[in-house]
C-alpha cells in the first residue's frame, strides 16, 4: 500500500527530487549499454555492462520508493542512448567519453550527498547511501580503464615464470599513453592556437592601417608566423632540456646528501610515508629494503620529497618540432585568403576563417580536458573575436597617425 503522506510543497519537492533522480540513473544505465555496444575490448565491455546493471538498479529503487509514497511511476523520455551519442561525448573517442562520464559521476556523487541533508525521508537516505557507495565505485572503475587503457588486467603469468615488477610497469604505463591523449598532442593544439592567435593579431592590425593591401598583409602575416614558429620550437626545446637539465641537478645534490647523511635519508624518507597512513615500523622496514639498491632509493627519495621523476619529462626534440610545426600551421591560417584577393573582401574572409579556425581549436582542446567541446569553442571564439578587434582599430588608429601606409 502507498504511504499516506500529505501532498503538501514539502512532498512535491521531494517526488521532484526523486524524479530527477530517476530519470539521471535511466540515461547513465542508456549510456553505458550504448557505450558497452560499441566497445571492441571485452573487458572494458563487461564492466560498462555491469555499470548499466547498476544504474538501473538505482533507478528502480528510485521508481519504487516514488510509487511508494503514492506518485505514479516515472516514464524515461530521453534520448535510448543517453549521452553517448552526443557530440560533446564523440569529440576525442571513446576514452573521452568516458572522462566526462566519470565526471558526471562525481557531480552526481556530490548531488545525492546535498541531498542527504535536504529531502528529510528516510527511506530516501537510505537508497541515497546506497547509489553513493556505488557511484564512488563507478567513478574509480571508469579512472582504471580510461587510465591504463583497454588493456588493463595484469598479465598471465607462465608456470614457474618469475614476476618482473618493472617490465610489468613499463608495459603498463605503454598501454596506458596509447590510450590518453599524447603529451605532444597537447603541445600541438596549444601551439596552433598561439600561433592563429599571434597572426591572427597581426593579419588584423595590418589590415587595418593598409586596408587590406595584400602585398603588407602577407608581408607581415609570413615574416610573424615564422618568427612565431621558430620562437615556440626554440621555447620549447629550451624549456624541456631545462627541465631536464634541472632534474640532473636535483638528481646530483640529492645523491650527495644520501652519501653524506644515509640514515637522515632513511629517516625523512620514513617520515614521508608514515604522513601517507603507514604505520612507523612498517615505513622504516619499507625505506631498509628500498636502500638496499642504491640506485632505486635516490629515484624514491627523488619522487617522494622534490616531487620529480624521469618518466614525467618531456622529449626537447619532440617538444620543439611539435611546437614550431603546429605554431606555423596556425600562423599560416589567417594569411590564406590574401594570397587570392585583397582589401575588404581579403579582411572579412581572414576573419571569417580566423574565427571559424578559434572555434574549432578550442573544441579540439577537448581531447585533453573534459569541458564541453562548445564551451571550449565558444570561449576561444571570444578570445579570437576581441583581439581581431582590438588590433585592427588599432591599425586603423596607427594609419590615421601616420597618414596611412604607402
Amino acid at each position: 500500500m502507498p504511504e499516506l503522506i500529505t501532498k503538501d510543497n514539502n512532498y512535491q519537492q521531494l517526488i521532484r527530487i526523486l524524479t530527477l533522480n530517476w530519470n539521471v540513473e535511466m540515461e547513465g544505465a542508456a549510456t553505458y549499454q550504448t557505450l558497452a555496444e560499441s566497445e571492441a575490448d571485452p573487458g572494458r565491455k563487461e564492466i560498462l555492462l555491469e555499470l548499466a546493471s547498476d544504474e538501473s538498479a538505482h533507478a528502480s529503487k528510485w521508481a519504487s520508493r516514488i510509487e511508494q509514497l503514492g506518485s505514479p511511476s516515472p516514464v524515461y523520455k530521453g534520448p535510448t542512448t543517453g549521452r553517448a551519442h552526443r557530440l560533446a561525448n564523440r569529440i576525442g573517442g571513446p576514452d573521452s567519453a568516458l572522462r566526462r562520464i566519470e565526471l558526471d559521476e562525481a557531480h552526481d556523487i556530490a548531488r545525492y550527498a546535498r541531498q542527504l541533508k535536504e529531502i528529510g525521508d528516510q527511506p530516501s537516505i537510505h537508497i541515497l547511501n546506497e547509489v553513493i557507495r556505488d557511484e564512488q565505485d563507478h567513478a574509480r572503475l571508469l579512472r582504471k580503464i580510461t587510465g591504463a587503457g583497454a588493456s588493463y588486467y595484469p598479465p598471465v603469468l607462465q608456470p614457474g615464470k618469475p614476476r618482473d615488477p618493472q617490465s610489468e610497469l613499463e608495459e603498463l604505463r605503454k598501454r596506458r599513453s596509447s590510450h590518453s591523449p599524447a603529451g605532444w598532442i597537447g603541445d600541438a593544439i596549444y601551439g596552433v592556437n598561439d600561433g592563429l592567435g599571434a597572426i591572427f593579431g597581426i593579419v588584423s592590425g595590418v589590415s587595418g592601417a593598409t586596408m587590406g593591401d595584400a602585398k603588407y598583409v602577407l608581408l607581415a602575416g609570413i615574416a610573424g608566423g615564422v618568427a612565431s614558429a621558430l620562437s615556440m620550437g626554440a621555447g620549447a626545446y629550451l624549456a624541456s632540456k631545462s627541465e631536464r637539465e634541472i632534474y640532473d641537478a636535483a638528481i646530483y645534490r640529492k645523491r650527495e646528501e644520501i652519501m653524506n647523511e644515509p640514515e637522515l635519508a632513511k629517516h625523512e624518507l620514513s617520515l614521508v610515508y608514515q604522513i601517507k597512513g603507514l604505520p612507523e615500523e612498517d615505513a622504516d622496514r619499507m625505506v631498509d629494503h628500498l636502500a638496499n639498491d642504491p640506485e632505486q632509493f635516490l629515484r624514491t627519495v627523488a619522487a617522494e620529497e622534490l616531487n620529480v621523476s624521469e618518466e614525467a619529462l618531456s622529449n626537447p626534440a619532440l617538444s620543439a618540432i611539435s611546437g614550431a610545426v603546429s605554431t606555423a600551421i596556425g600562423a599560416f591560417i589567417p594569411v590564406i585568403p590574401f594570397f587570392f584577393m585583397t582589401g575588404l573582401p581579403a579582411i572579412i574572409a581572414a576573419a571569417v576563417i580566423s574565427i571559424l579556425a578559434h572555434f574549432l581549436v578550442g573544441a579540439a582542446k577537448t581531447w585533453i580536458t573534459v569541458r564541453p567541446w562548445w564551451a571550449s569553442g565558444l570561449e576561444m571564439t571570444a578570445v579570437g573575436v576581441a583581439e581581431g578587434i582590438a588590433t585592427y582599430v588599432i591599425g586603423l588608429g596607427l594609419a590615421h597617425i601616420g597618414g596611412g601606409v604607402m
